[in-house]
């Protein structure tokens, strides 16, 4: 199974609702995750974490699948060509 490298952008529009369970989901996928940054956004009440990872096009679409289908949860990644 060939990996690739990507990034994955997370805007949580409710930390209080969402933030525990984010936070679970990452644990869970935590093996493919390379680098992980947080910044909370007090001004507009959002947090944003961004997401290095390398993984299977399969594992990154089940870890982005979960993110999305939280509720005040946005994701989108970016995945580049196969690792050598």
């Amino acid at each position: 199974m060939s990996t690739h490298i990507g990034v994955i952008g997370i805007i949580i529009q409710d930390r209080a609702k969402a933030a525990p369970k984010v936070n679970r989901i990452l644990t869970d996928f935590g093996s493919l995750i390379i680098a992980r940054t947080g910044l909370p956004y007090k001004e507009r009440g959002l947090s944003v974490i961004s997401l290095i990872v390398e993984a299977s096009t399969d594992q990154i679409g089940a870890l982005t699948g979960k993110l999305g289908m939280l509720e005040a949860v946005k994701v989108k990644s970016l995945v580049v060509k196969p690792c050598v």
